[in-house]
């Protein structure tokens, strides 16, 4: 298994880049709910050692309740800042998807940039597309899978947009958004064929 590391962020360093961030978003498919971006920057470095370091992953590789329990480690971390950013179903709606995620990134990283008082100076993108940002920048393929600050940024934007929607299915339990999360189950099809499209989704996802 593929362990991610701090090589990419490393070597950014040693190009003089102090603010290295790295971004992953969550949400991107599913039938309902945000899309939510987590741009994420270490602050020092060697890490202490710490217990968590070779649980940080890819967050599609860990189970809910092992994000659950990395999270607050990510979060809490002195050597970590992060920001996070979001587009409700609406604006995804009114924008398509692209643009709801490029948005939702664009406010991730602004967040960040208030957290740290400064702008950042550089930024690693999941997948192999880059953000709209005036920033230097650069796109890795499967970088949640390789780069220790997408990984990070990737377990924070999924634990944060689950948090979000187990909220929504108090509101709307018919639907059962704490089982999917908003993506398209069968049980998830069954309910919107009974009890048809709520605010939560998005529009232009369910038309047909």
């Amino acid at each position: 298994m593929i362990h991610p590391t701090f090589k990419e962020e490393k070597k950014l360093w040693e190009k003089g880049y102090r603010r290295v961030a790295c971004i992953d978003e969550a949400g991107r498919g599913p039938l309902a709910g945000p899309v939510v971006a987590c741009a994420v920057a270490i602050l020092r470095f060697p890490f202490e050692k710490f217990s968590f370091l070779e649980l940080v992953r890819d967050s599609k590789l860990l189970s809910e309740l092992q994000r659950e329990r990395i999270y607050p480690f990510l979060v809490h971390h002195p050597a970590i800042a992060w920001g996070v950013g979001k587009v409700e179903s609406n604006g995804i709606d009114a924008l398509n998807i692209f643009q709801a995620n490029q948005l939702a990134m664009k406010r991730a990283v602004r967040a960040l940039e208030r957290k740290l008082g400064k702008r950042v100076e550089f930024l690693i993108v999941d997948g192999n597309m880059k953000t709209r940002l005036p920033l230097p920048q650069k796109s890795i393929v499967r970088a949640d899978q390789k780069v220790f600050s997408c990984a990070a940024a990737s377990i924070i934007a999924k634990v944060r947009r689950d948090r979000l929607m187990n909220k929504y299915h108090l509101k709307y339990p018919v639907y059962g958004f704490d089982r999917h999360k908003g993506y398209g189950t069968s049980f998830h099809f069954a309910m919107l064929k009974k009890h048809g499209p709520c605010p939560l989704h998005r529009k232009t996802f369910i038309r047909n």
